[in-house]
Order: C-alpha cells, then structure tokens, then sequence
C-alpha cells in the first residue's frame, strides 16, 4: 500500500484517544513509507495526522476546495492542491489513494466513507475501506448496516466491503490482507 486515504474531523472531538490514534496513524504511515492523502486541512484530527505524518518524515498529499482555505487553514510542509468544489477534493482523494481509512469525524467523515462504500458495491473499486473504531466510536454505524442487511434492503457482502479494526496495528495489516486478496 503507497497511499492511504485518511477521513476524519476537522475537530478533535472531546475523547483523547481520537487525536492519540490520529497521530499514531500519521506516524505509523511515516514509519511504513505509506504517502497519506486526506482533506487538506490543518485543524482537528485531519491536522493531527497529517501533522504527524509530516512530522515523522512521511509524505501528505491534501486536498482542499478553495472555500475552505479560509476555514481550516492549510497545512504547512506538505503537498496539496486546491479545488474548486467537494465532488472534485473527493474524487482526487479517490484517485490518489489505494485504501481508505476513517477515524472519528462528523457527517462530513460519514458522507465520504458511505461513498466509498457505496462505490464498491457498485463494483466500481476493489480498495480497502477500513474503520478505525476508537472506543466504540462507530458501532452505531456497525449495527446500521447489519439492520440494512437483516432488513433486506442490502447485500449480505455489504458488511464484508469494510472492516473494523481496532488497533493502528490492524489498520495497516487488515490493508495489506484486503490487497492482497483484492489482487488475487
């Protein structure tokens, strides 16, 4: 794995351990020669762990429409680009990547791991998607699309598209488990 796709909050959520494991996946990113690519911005757990990439000598690559410059800033010492839309940030971020991780974040993180998801359903991607369930933090997604499942309103493959980990550990070894069998 050369890219890993990193979705998290802007904010740094009000649990420790979601900055804790945030800079522990930049850093572990560093430490593996794995380029993180995530939404550009310097604040919250987004800052955190590409910070800590950067930081550890890892490259970051980020990507940031124009109207959130101002917001939430842009990193300092690492590469990026500037969009002009969210459909364009999310589609480079798609292209640049060859897995895809989500830490806790808000509807923003949500939205962009349900599209990722909802790509590989469509067959257009065979890219790990794994989630980073920090104390529980998305267990409740968990048990919404075992509902959608056991309600027969998705595939029972929908559960197998992502997986939850919960260590930084296992993100990287459930990465490189998901592509090797994607490439099989």
């Amino acid at each position: 794995m050369k890219s890993l796709c990193v979705y998290c909050g802007s904010r740094p959520g009000n649990d420790p351990s979601f900055q804790e494991a945030a800079i522990a996946v930049g850093r572990e990113a560093a430490r593996r020669g794995c380029r993180i690519v995530y939404g550009g911005g310097k604040l919250g757990l987004m800052g955190a762990t590409a910070g800590a990439a950067r930081d550890a000598g890892g490259a970051v690559f980020g990507v940031i429409p124009d109207f959130l410059v101002e917001m939430e800033g842009v990193l300092e010492g690492v590469d990026h680009k500037i969009v002009t839309n969210m459909h364009e940030r999310k589609m480079m971020m798609y292209e640049e990547s060859d897995a895809f991780l989500t830490l806790p974040g808000g509807i923003g993180t949500l939205e962009e791991l349900v599209e990722v998801v909802s790509w590989a359903r469509l067959g257009l991607h065979r890219k790990p998607i794994l989630v980073l369930d920090i104390n529980g933090f998305w267990a409740p997604l968990k048990e919404l699309l075992g509902h959608f499942v056991e309600k027969g309103l998705a595939d029972k493959n929908l559960v197998n598209d992502l997986k939850f980990v919960k260590t930084v550990e296992d993100v990287f070894e459930t990465a490189e488990n998901m592509s090797l069998r994607a490439r099989a």
